[in-house]
């Protein structure tokens, strides 16, 4: 009688390390140095870097997922356009979700959810692990991937929008602490696209410092 084969636990150590590493080890913007369009152009505030955020975690859990089912029954010749329409009809689903119920925030991120489309990210992590593996080992890459991008934008929006305009969610933090009446004023540079890598340059340090290991292996 054959020996039945051992179903490998949901959270195996490998499975979490899906998870785990794209957040400091191989983050996607601070490491693969990927994604820095959307970094600079829509941090300017928290709530649209959240908003982005959630909207690329959905998207690409969903995508992998999608493109691991279908993985077997796509022909390689045509791959890329299925990852693109896969990616595509997700991402109009998302814009339309986003008009209907955050439409403020929807008009803030502009073309930017349109570009989704063709981020980097979402692409690589389908093609390089997506389209070979399983549903859940993918499903767990692109959720690790997705907030591994997405820590670092909402890191990025809250001290843009902190130093940049005073607020944190619109809730002018300066002004009740009473910054202002000492003399502060808000840092014009903060709300500039250069700001973004100023502060992407910031956490970068800090993680290589944290983790020297990140120096040699890059």
């Amino acid at each position: 009688m054959a020996e039945t084969k051992e179903k490998e636990p949901l959270f195996s150590t490998k499975n979490k390390k899906l998870l785990s590493e794209p957040m400091v080890r191989n983050n996607p913007i601070t490491v693969q140095v990927l994604g820095i369009c959307s970094a600079l152009a829509i941090t300017v505030k928290l709530e649209p870097s959240l908003v982005m955020a959630l909207s690329v975690v959905v998207i690409m859990g969903v995508s992998n997922v999608i493109i691991s089912l279908l993985r077997n029954m796509i022909p390689p010749r045509i791959r890329i356009i299925v990852m693109l329409t896969v990616i595509a009809s997700l991402v109009v689903l998302t814009d339309e979700v986003l008009e209907a119920f955050l439409y403020d925030v929807s008009k803030q991120l502009s073309v930017f959810v349109g570009l989704i489309i063709t981020n980097c990210i979402i692409m690589g992590r389908l093609e390089a692990f997506a389209s070979s593996n399983k549903p859940w080992p993918s499903f767990l890459d692109g959720i690790g991937n997705a907030a591994g991008y997405g820590w670092i934008l909402i890191v990025v929006g809250f001290f843009r929008e902190l130093f940049g305009s005073g607020e944190v969610f619109g809730y002018p933090v300066f002004e009740k602490i009473g910054l202002y009446s000492i003399g502060y004023e808000n840092n014009g540079l903060m709300i500039l696209p250069p700001a973004a890598l100023f502060v992407v340059g910031i956490i970068i340090w800090v993680q290589r410092s944290r983790h020297p290991e990140l120096v040699e292996e890059n």
